[in-house]
């Protein structure tokens, strides 16, 4: 295995890197992804490496609950009655065990018990031993109750807490709620956007093959190439030239649904990180001008950033709270308005697992109020005749198409569009609403939700 040096702790693993995530994650509520970028990068890895030490964290963390149902059975005392360490290194050991079926188990408990007399004392050693090899002998327990509530099966089979998987039953029936659940713990596709203004999507895709990439378009987006193997597009000269960037499918949709052409004044409310402002800019072959707000400076800043990347003169970014916006600008000022509102986040679970054991059903109620706010206060911006998209990267109807039908009983002046683009219709001949649900399942992309208004007075 590749090495590094850590600071007198002697080298690191990529068992040990993922132990010492984990371990944050669960003692300080930290965000494995954040964690995890940050200890990936003080640490030399080998890519081979650093890919095992990214799926133990994610793969462990994506199936909490089944993991630590099963654990229960083999600690006497209770998983929760441990060390924080000791706790997570049962847990990535057990999840090798029942999910990566590449690794001998044998070589699973021999790490786990080397890592544990590093840290610990003997006993903790042998603790950890005994669990381990227990569970090897008792295969056959490794197995949920055939008497389960729906839900509850749901939620040990695919690790979801039970409060969402009842919640998504309620709102999609049972078969949807698994597929949902299913989907969740499945890899993210890697996604990019080609910069149109630089370069056309066959051009960009003919590069990549030529360079020994397995590539194919998008069937969601005109500007979208899936890359099914090919590194992290991220450190690409394609990506550091402004050719690409790395978006997911479903929220390059947004960018389509605002229909922004060359001339207009565009105002993005919730800009950070900048992938939609950006993809407005290359749509209007970078004529007109974008308003990018957003809360907090450091994010306005990864917007400038992005636009520097990819050559984009047309964006103008500002910070402030985007309920002040109506403070800043003329009522009627922008042919279109994007809000990309903040949200639970429940559609990107795929590429964010915490998220699953940190939201509560409150957290829901409380987003969907400001969800509201937003929308009324920045709507009286928008000039008769244009375009107001309201997009969310959730899947909870009560923020997605409760929000909106609200707002439509309260302004009279808004309605649907009566015409949209291709992409637009092609999608929106599956909703049944005042917007397109995207579940996670259905184009294996990022569930989300996205609403076109237009304001008829």
């Amino acid at each position: 295995m590749s090495r590094d040096k850590g600071q007198g702790k002697g080298p690191v693993s990529a068992r040990e890197l993922a132990l010492d995530v984990l371990t944050r994650v669960d003692e300080n509520k930290a965000y494995s992804n954040l964690q995890l970028n940050s200890a990936l990068q003080r640490a030399s890895l080998s890519s081979q490496d650093a890919g095992l030490a990214t799926e133990l964290v994610y793969g462990t963390v994506s199936r909490l609950n089944t993991l630590d149902y099963f654990l229960e059975r083999f600690v006497t005392k209770g998983i929760h009655k441990l060390q924080p360490w000791v706790r997570n290194l049962l847990r990535l050991s057990l999840y090798q065990i029942m999910y990566l079926e590449r690794i001998p188990p044998h070589a699973v408990v021999n790490e786990a018990v080397n890592l544990a007399k590093r840290r610990g004392h003997q006993g903790i050693s042998g603790m950890v031993n005994g669990v381990l090899r227990n569970v090897l002998r008792s295969r056959e327990k490794l197995v949920l109750p055939g008497n389960l509530s729906p839900v509850e099966r749901i939620a040990l089979e695919h690790s979801h807490p039970q409060w969402l998987v009842e919640r998504w039953i309620l709102q999609y029936g049972e078969s949807a709620a698994e597929a949902i659940c299913r989907a969740n713990n499945e890899p993210p596709a890697v996604s990019v956007r080609v910069n149109t203004t630089m370069i056309s999507r066959d051009e960009m895709l003919a590069q990549m093959k030529e360079a020994g990439l397995n590539a194919v378009a998008s069937a969601l987006s005109p500007e979208g190439i899936l890359v099914l193997s090919g590194g992290n597009m991220a450190l690409s000269d394609w990506y550091r030239d402004g050719q690409i960037s790395v978006q997911d499918e479903s929220s390059m949709l947004v960018g389509r649904a605002v229909g922004p052409a060359s001339g207009m004044r565009v105002l993005d409310c919730c800009a950070a990180p900048g992938g939609k402002t950006a993809h407005m800019a290359e749509l209007m072959e970078d004529r007109g001008e974008i308003i990018a707000n957003d809360l907090h400076e450091h994010k306005r800043k990864l917007i400038s950033a992005q636009a520097e990347r990819l050559g984009l003169d047309s964006i103008h970014t500002i910070t402030g709270d985007a309920l002040d916006l109506v403070q800043k600008y003329a009522p009627g000022s922008f042919d279109r308005i994007l809000l990309d509102a903040p949200c639970s986040g429940l559609g990107v679970i795929r590429r964010k697992p915490d998220l699953k054991w940190t939201k509560t059903p409150g957290d829901i109620g409380e987003i969907a109020g400001l969800q509201r706010k937003l929308l009324d206060s920045v709507s009286s911006l928008l000039r008769v005749g244009g375009i107001l998209v309201y997009s969310t990267c959730t899947i909870d109807p009560e923020e997605n198409e409760g929000t909106v039908r609200h707002f439509l009983e309260t302004h009279p002046g808004f309605g649907l569009p009566e015409k949209s683009s291709a992409e637009w219709d092609k999608l929106d001949s599956a909703a049944e609403g005042v917007g397109v649900q995207i579940l996670p399942q259905d184009y294996n992309s990022d569930g989300f939700y996205i609403s076109r208004l237009q304001r008829f007075s």
